[in-house]
């Protein structure tokens, strides 16, 4: 039995030696052929650097003898023609400022001298903290009236207001309420009269265009052309640029294009 193990492991020595020695042999096959690969890739790099080279040198070369070819073509042109099909020739233009007037823009405005002792009264008018805080409860309480539908109510409180307190900021703006509300009853002369006085007595103010709009708007419901295109020239004239001599001179375009189609 002993015999027998030892046979064994004799031959599974020889079998490893075996293996060993072909493992061995094939990686010095693989070291080869790994370094017949670099070899054949320097080559290769080689090649081409040389085929790139080559390639350049001869597009350098036609090049040459293209512009060899153009220059033989052109010698007999003179020097300034050269330099032409090089640059192109630039034209000097001198530009003059021009001498014409700026146009000129209307510039007028309206101006109404304040009645006689205005200023001294102005002087003298200085409300105090609670006077301002009636006159502001007052104003408030008429345009509430109006806008819920008391307008009797509504435009009494505000005249009283005007009344009470001519110099208020919002004087102009209680009249203009008071026109509007005069309006929604038809009243057209009623309510042309008001802004009319709005333009009047607060011409500095900031309902004087919407007053004169209405205007124009009553006087053409008064069967009034003539007066409701006098106040719309008006506003063109004294106020260019607004929006209410945009909206003036669409109005008068209006007026002359129903004036036209009346029989």
């Amino acid at each position: 039995m002993p015999a027998i193990v030892i046979a064994t492991l004799g031959c599974s020595c020889v079998h490893d030696s075996v293996t060993r020695a072909e493992l061995n042999e094939l990686m010095a096959s693989v070291r080869a052929l790994r370094a017949e690969n670099a070899r054949l890739d320097g080559r290769v790099e080689k090649l081409e650097q040389q085929v790139t080279v080559a390639s350049t040198s001869t597009r350098r070369t036609t090049a040459a003898a293209a512009m060899t070819t153009t220059s033989s073509t052109t010698s007999t042109a003179s020097a300034p023609a050269e330099r032409a099909d090089v640059l192109p020739q630039l034209t000097v233009v001198k530009l003059k400022p021009q001498r014409a007037a700026a146009p000129k823009l209307a510039t007028r405005v309206e101006v109404a001298e304040p009645p006689e002792g205005l200023v001294d009264e102005l002087k003298n008018d200085k409300p105090d903290e609670t006077d301002q805080a009636f006159a502001e409860a007052q104003y408030a309480k008429g345009v509430e009236a109006i806008k819920t539908g008391n307008i009797e109510g509504g435009t009494a409180q505000l005249l009283q207001f005007v009344s009470d307190w001519p110099r208020h900021p919002r004087a102009d703006n209680a009249l203009l309420y008071v026109g509007v509300a005069l309006m929604a009853q038809q009243d057209w002369a009623g309510a042309a009269q008001t802004f009319e006085r709005v333009t009047v007595a607060y011409p500095a103010g900031d309902s004087v265009l919407e007053a004169l709009l209405k205007v124009a708007e009553c006087r053409v419901r008064l069967k009034q052309p003539a007066q409701a295109k006098a106040t719309l020239e008006r506003i063109i004239s004294n106020y260019p640029g607004t929006p209410a001599a945009s909206q003036a001179q669409a109005t008068l375009a209006t007026l002359a294009s129903n004036s036209k189609s009346a029989p």
